[in-house]
């Protein structure tokens, strides 16, 4: 039965997947001949109250939409459907390739408000329809590695499961959420796709369904631990310490064939019954066997129970980690800083922009960074260069080919060596300098100046 296409992106239709505007831009850049390179910087204009750093994420899927996008026929037909666009414009189309640079911070790399997270060099057009899918890739990515990360803070150590994907706001933002959540340093996801897509370890434990499904929970664990001799054992379906007695029962009956790993506790006073559950493995000689926590979790709930002594080996988090539910965005922007050779800026209230290509620098004293400076690209600057050229031509360099698990030792990395104040879950005070350079100071204040006298005389 013919009808729309089910909303599913795939290589036909993934040039669609932009605003309109993009588009209707582009149009009009190639019918006033504006094709001289550009510029646009991607970045953060501020942090959310309850961030201290970012960490850059989303790139790879970045950079592979640019090395694919192409408008088939199907999405030249449903332009044309439009009504908005001229023939030439869709014959541009057609032979469409993105053939810019893409300059970049590494993956896992921790960024902070106002410093680019990438920049596009490439012809006016092209750069402009990598827009939306550049930011809604880095956008989210970013924001779910940035709450993930706090939660493997918290945790201290102990194993992160990510439990988001059937809370998650669809399904690539699950497989997405997991691939993010894995780079900032959580263990495993539940997710299989996410852990066939990126070789990401999978974990599970069982649902209360399966527990009920059975004449009796004793009869349930029996039944599960025959088939998976390492299984978690969730205990809370009736009476949580109940549940725990029933594995030390199980243990009885199944002598040295008895190999659970733990059991998870999902509801009730997490604290106390851990406390408990802890003291009965124990006393059951069942030492070995963890305590896996799960329920409504973030960090702050993961800080408190770490912090009482919860006797804990690992917390499965979900919703609140997937959705990043204290800041649930990010105030990013992707705009223009140069054309032809000349800067340009944004003057607008609360969202000025710095004009002209970038480098950002990290300074770091004795192993821990000390602070970010925002520069020139080409300028003189003293520390480490964070951008790097990712993307060359239309095609990925070297640099741009990381994988998952050079992202997540990343992170690892740079985390380790930012200032402990900047890793902690509260506030930061002072806040992670980031300095302007005096080159860069020098040309906003020059290109402010004309455009103001500008207005002025209009």
């Amino acid at each position: 039965m013919n009808g729309p296409p089910r909303p599913r992106m795939d290589a036909a239709n993934a040039a669609l997947l932009t605003d309109l505007y993009e588009l209707t831009m582009a149009q009009a850049y190639l019918a006033e001949g504006m094709r001289e390179p550009a510029v646009f910087d991607l970045m953060v204009r501020r942090l959310p109250d309850s961030r201290n750093v970012l960490l850059a994420c989303g790139l790879d899927d970045a950079l592979a939409h640019l090395e694919a996008l192409a408008f088939p026929p199907e999405a030249i037909e449903s332009l044309r459907l439009l009504e908005l666009f001229s023939e030439d414009f869709l014959g541009y189309l057609r032979s469409f390739r993105f053939t810019g640079d893409v300059h970049a911070v590494p993956e896992g790399t921790p960024v902070f408000a106002g410093e680019p997270i990438l920049e596009v060099v490439a012809p006016l057009p092209e750069a402009q329809l990598a827009e939306t899918f550049l930011l809604n890739q880095v956008t989210f990515q970013t924001m779910v590695a940035s709450k993930a990360l706090r939660v493997v803070r918290a945790a201290a150590g102990r194993t992160v499961v990510d439990f988001g994907l059937r809370r998650a706001h669809g399904t690539d933002a699950g497989i997405k959420a997991a691939r993010a959540a894995y780079v900032a340093g959580v263990h495993a996801t539940s997710n299989v796709l996410a852990g066939r897509c990126y070789g990401i370890p999978v974990r599970g434990t069982m649902a209360h369904s399966y527990i009920q499904a059975h004449e009796d929970e004793l009869a349930a664990f029996r039944a599960f631990a025959s088939r998976y001799p390492e299984a978690v054992l969730l205990v809370d379906t009736y009476d949580t310490l109940e549940g725990v007695r029933n594995v030390i029962r199980l243990a009885r009956e199944l002598g040295a064939d008895f190999k659970i790993r733990a059991i998870r506790l999902d509801s009730g006073d997490l604290l106390v019954l851990a406390r408990e559950a802890r003291r009965m493995l124990d006393a059951a000689g069942l030492s070995r066997v963890g305590v896996f926590a799960s329920g409504s979790l973030d960090e702050s709930g993961i800080a408190g129970l770490v912090g009482a002594g919860a006797p804990v080996s690992g917390f499965g988090v979900g919703t609140r980690m997937d959705v990043s539910a204290d800041a649930p965005s990010l105030d990013t922007a992707y705009k223009l800083v140069s054309y032809a050779g000349h800067p340009r800026m944004k003057l607008s209230s609360d969202k000025t922009t710095l004009p002209g290509r970038k480098q950002v620098v990290r300074v770091v004293r004795g192993g821990v960074a000390e602070r970010d400076v925002i520069g020139l690209h080409g300028e003189r600057l003293e520390g480490e260069p964070l951008l790097a050229t990712v993307m060359a031509g239309g095609r990925r360099t070297a640099e741009g080919a990381g994988s998952v698990d050079a992202a997540r030792a990343r992170a690892a990395r740079e985390l380790a060596g930012l200032p402990e104040r900047i890793q902690d879950l509260g506030r930061a005070e002072p806040p992670y300098p980031v300095e302007v350079s005096p080159g860069l100071c020098t040309q906003t204040e020059r290109l402010r100046a004309s455009l103001e006298g500008s207005v002025s005389r209009d």
